[in-house]
């Protein structure tokens, strides 16, 4: 077998696997939202939620036999940070050799070391795994929405540009709902690509479906966290369209066991969670 200690293959990365919340990394929403505009203090143009989707949460009853469970997180967008996926994926896995009573322990202990890191109340859904593989909840879907990827279009840029958003020409008054599973961003952290399906619904003047595809296509040498992506979107949509309603949701496909589901809304529709193919 080859060496692969001189590359980056084989560079380690500690596991541990007893109970440690300090591997937590909370982030400040706040310093990527200044280049947005929004300053702190600032009423938000939207409410919002991340929906994070656990696949590989495990911890040991009081007798030290493995139990397993797939997670639902919930960290409202008004949260004063986002929680690094990495240390996510390094917290969970410090569950694996601690035991706990009942799975309800468990949850809570969730809830109170994600609160503390996110600075607000985060929820966590646990479901055993033979509970989740029977649940019509975990079956995959397709998004409620028309996709555009079908359209033939020429890109040429793959850094995000509003200017590329436009409305339709004949002024039409539409209500739509539209994907495409052609977004990708990167990483700011380790650059490795974040590969997602969004999902645009609006109420307002009709926006030319080819600019809009263009737009999400422009995301895909951007390097950003996946919830600061989405608000930019849902920010360059709002001022280049000016929807009287928009919603804007990005299901990303999970790395380390974690997906991540940013939804932002000036509406009341509500967050719905459901699994996509890639996920």
């Amino acid at each position: 077998m080859a060496d692969l200690s001189a590359t980056q293959l084989g560079e380690k990365s500690e596991y541990i696997s007893v109970y440690t919340p300090s591997l937590l990394c909370p982030i400040p929403r706040q310093q990527t939202r200044e280049s947005l505009g929004l300053s702190e203090g600032d009423v938000l143009p939207f409410t919002g939620v991340d929906i994070w989707m656990g696949y590989e949460l495990s911890w040991l009853d009081l007798k030290g036999k493995p139990q397993v469970a797939v997670a639902e997180f919930r960290v409202p967008c008004t949260s004063p940070a986002i929680i690094e996926s990495k240390s996510f994926k390094l917290y969970l896995n410090s569950l694996n050799q601690t035991r706990f009573s009942h799975i309800a322990e468990v949850a809570s202990t969730l809830e109170s070391d994600l609160s503390v890191a996110a600075g607000a109340p985060v929820s966590a859904d646990l479901t055993p795994l033979a509970t989740a593989s029977l649940s019509t909840a975990y079956t995959v879907a397709s998004l409620p929405a028309e996709n555009i990827d079908h359209l033939d279009v020429e890109v040429s840029r793959y850094t995000p540009d509003a200017s590329l958003l436009e409305l339709s020409a004949d002024s039409k008054m539409v209500s739509e709902t539209l994907c495409s599973d052609l977004l990708k961003s990167n990483c700011p952290v380790t650059g490795q690509p974040d590969w997602a399906t969004i999902y645009i619904r609006y109420r307002g003047e009709a926006i030319k479906r080819e600019s809009l595809l263009r737009y999400i296509i422009s995301y895909r040498e951007h390097q950003d966290f996946h919830e600061h992506c989405v608000e930019q979107m849902f920010l360059h949509i709002q001022g280049r369209c000016c929807p009287q309603e928009l919603t804007v949701y990005a299901r990303y496909t999970r790395r380390g066991g974690l997906d991540i589901n940013p939804f932002r809304t000036n509406c009341d529709e509500a967050p719905f969670n459901l699994r996509l193919v890639r996920q």
